[in-house]
């Protein structure tokens, strides 16, 4: 049985929309895209180097996977577009069909839980969710979640969609890790209590 991680970045207010570019995700007129990129510093960087050379199996929803397509697959600007294309990614989708264009990908179809309890059950090598928002939140509710890596930058930005909403499943947590970055980003990591 493995592990599940989630592993993202959220403002000190729990927004979690965008962090990476201004067009990724504009839903609900989102228009502070980006937000993330001027924290990226050397122990960021080094932070996720380490975790994404374990070559972990992704797990992935249907919009960050169609979103990562897009951008990952042929840069060479970053150590992290070999880590991705090789990667085995499973995506959770209930549109999506087979074959999945990016290599190494598998699609999770029907229920998202039920699908990633039996996945859990089966594979070896641990799984993180990067992004994936919606996927996340219906892993929580169903307690498949082992880890939370969470990316604390120091900001507030006031709307967005919230990796903890409203009417989230209490979830009691426990702190095993704390790095803080030159930029003043925590890199929290958080196991169920």
């Amino acid at each position: 049985m493995c592990k599940l991680m989630v592993n993202i970045s959220l403002s000190i207010d729990g927004v979690i929309q965008a962090p990476g570019r201004p067009d990724e995700d504009t839903r609900g007129g989102f228009t502070r895209g980006g937000w993330a990129v001027p924290y990226f510093d050397p122990m960021m960087f080094q932070t996720m180097g380490q975790e994404m050379a374990k070559m972990p199996a992704l797990l992935l929803g249907r919009r960050t996977y169609e979103d990562f397509y897009k951008v990952w697959p042929g840069r060479t600007d970053n150590p992290f577009t070999e880590v991705l294309d090789n990667s085995q990614k499973y995506v959770a989708s209930t549109t999506l069909k087979e074959p999945l264009p990016w290599k190494n990908s598998t699609l999770l179809a029907g229920d998202a839980a039920e699908a990633v309890a039996t996945l859990k059950k089966q594979q070896d090598k641990d799984l993180v969710v990067l992004g994936s928002a919606q996927l996340v939140q219906s892993l929580m509710r169903h307690g498949l979640v082992d880890e939370y890596v969470l990316s604390i930058h120091p900001l507030a930005i006031g709307s967005g969609r919230r990796l903890f909403p409203d009417d989230g499943p209490f979830a009691p947590l426990r702190l095993v890790d704390t790095k803080t970055t030159g930029t003043g980003v925590i890199i929290a990591t958080y196991r169920p209590a």
